[in-house]
């Protein structure tokens, strides 16, 4: 049956839903919330949470990539970040959050205009390497041919290649874009890439290789791309393609499963809830650990769309403070909104619907809200 919907007599377009339009449904069984697992491994690499802190300046610093790694999650670095461009970015980032509004973007854009140097690249990833846990690092497909080298040679476990929209095929009639299947192929390190919004333009990730593949494009808190370009993702059916493209791949490739990571849209519990029941192996927070006292935005949260020299499709945006980043995965929660205990909110959602751990979770019976959320 075709959900297509005529917008007028030149144009069809497929009907699409976002985390607030669907809710899981409970099923016959029910578990105790303690008997749920919520871990998942990608590559060699085994996490307590299916939750990984967003490679943004506001969210991870080394610093609460070593706290995030040591309470069973993902922490990935923004290798173009501060930390990648200043010896103390602590400064500027006191400064970003005193920018008044109509500032923020212009002073963002003259403080992100300073280099990046490799020599921190390496710093920084040894910083996290040093604490005993996973070393993840992101680059932008622009930059990755530049200082992949560095990030290999400082020992990250995953690479993260991440943008706006990554696809196996560039075009370029004025630089030789990255060949990503080349890439992947020659690298000694798993890698995470994306955002890839359609069964079509995932798939091509996965053949390329890549241990996982990041889903959304222009849904997050701190994204204008809908504004700026006229381009969004739902990501309810964006997960559900991206999720049926694995499964496709999975027989395609005789076995080789590539993780689905959700990467946008998911700022409260319900919605990691949600991610993870539309096909999700884990999901990509920023906004939602943005809220943590730790949290290097000081309770603001931005992106790199927010400084793009040219044309920016992202602000930064109050998020404020919930609690510290302990709290906002575990509890206990003190208000009713979904910004706390989300990890414990992910189980309780589990054992609700009679599932132990999240493959099978993924399998739990999702509708179409008949209703408007709050």
């Amino acid at each position: 049956m075709s959900n297509e919907i005529e917008i007028g007599r030149g144009k069809r377009g497929r009907r699409a839903f976002s985390f607030d339009d669907v809710a899981v449904v409970p099923s016959r069984r029910t578990r105790d919330p303690e008997e749920v697992s919520t871990s998942w491994q990608i590559d060699a690499y085994h996490f307590d949470l299916p939750i990984v802190a967003a490679p943004m300046d506001s969210v991870t610093s080394p610093r609460t990539a070593v706290a995030f790694g040591r309470l069973g999650g993902l922490a990935v670095l923004d290798l173009e970040g501060l930390w990648t461009r200043y010896e103390d970015p602590e400064p500027l980032l006191d400064e970003i959050a005193d920018l008044e509004p109509d500032l923020a973007t212009a002073r963002m854009q003259e403080i992100y205009a300073a280099p990046i140097r490799a020599d921190l690249i390496s710093v920084r990833l040894k910083e996290v390497r040093d604490a005993g846990v996973t070393v993840a690092g992101a680059l932008s497909p622009q930059r990755t041919q530049q200082f992949w080298r560095t990030v290999v040679d400082a020992g990250v476990d995953l690479f993260v290649i991440r943008g706006t929209t990554v696809s196996a095929e560039h075009v370029s009639g004025v630089a030789e874009p990255l060949n990503l299947k080349r890439f992947i192929y020659e690298l000694d390190v798993p890698v995470i890439v994306g955002g890839a919004s359609t069964y079509t333009a995932a798939l091509h990730l996965m053949r390329t290789g890549a241990a996982g593949v990041l889903v959304g494009f222009g849904g997050g808190a701190a994204h204008t791309t809908r504004t700026t370009l006229g381009i969004h993702a739902p990501m309810a059916t964006a997960v559900a393609d991206v999720a049926a493209a694995r499964r496709d791949y999975l027989d395609e490739s005789g076995g080789r499963y590539v993780h689905v990571i959700a990467d946008g849209g998911v700022g409260t519990s319900g919605d990691l809830v949600k991610a993870i029941a539309c096909g999700a192996d884990a999901a990509m927070l920023g906004a939602a650990l943005a809220r943590a006292a730790e949290a290097p935005g000081q309770g603001l949260h931005w992106g790199p769309e927010a400084h793009h020299p040219q044309l920016p499709r992202g602000e930064r945006v109050e998020v404020g403070t919930a609690g510290t980043l302990e709290e906002i995965l575990f509890g206990p929660g003190r208000q009713a909104d979904g910004t706390l205990n989300l990890v414990g909110a992910l189980r309780r959602a589990m054992a609700t619907t009679g599932y132990s751990d999240l493959k099978e979770f993924q399998r739990v019976e999702v509708v179409v809200s008949p209703y408007q959320p709050r």
